[in-house]
């Protein structure tokens, strides 16, 4: 399976993993959710390997900016339609294709993950 980012170009986070991985010579592609958003269809099975709390980014500034109604009593199907129609609201990055599915950049867990 091929390494695939996902997340938005011009998030800070996403561009400190990018070059974590091309100065550990790991190849990826990348994906925009910007220009590619996930459907439900695919962000269903990442819910159900990590839950969706880890998945949806509650500090940053898209969801705090969000109806109080869209931000209530979330649970995975709310979280998962929440995160199809706002994009910018899921964490960053999500690596999927590395075996477990990596959300967030913490270095440590990436070198564990890579064997680096």
């Amino acid at each position: 399976m091929t390494l695939t980012l996902h997340g938005i170009p011009n998030c800070d986070t996403v561009k400190k993993a990018r070059t974590w991985l091309e100065g550990h010579g790991i190849a990826y592609d990348f994906r925009d959710y910007k220009k590619v958003p996930p459907t439900p269809q695919e962000l269903a099975p990442w819910v159900d390997a990590i839950g969706w709390e880890p998945l949806v980014n509650k500090a940053g500034t898209t969801f705090k900016k969000l109806p109080d109604a869209d931000k209530a009593d979330l649970d995975a199907a709310k979280a998962i339609a929440l995160m199809v129609a706002n994009p910018s609201v899921i964490k960053r990055p999500v690596v999927t294709g590395a075996g477990d599915l990596l959300v967030g950049f913490k270095p440590e867990v990436w070198a564990a993950q890579f064997g680096v």
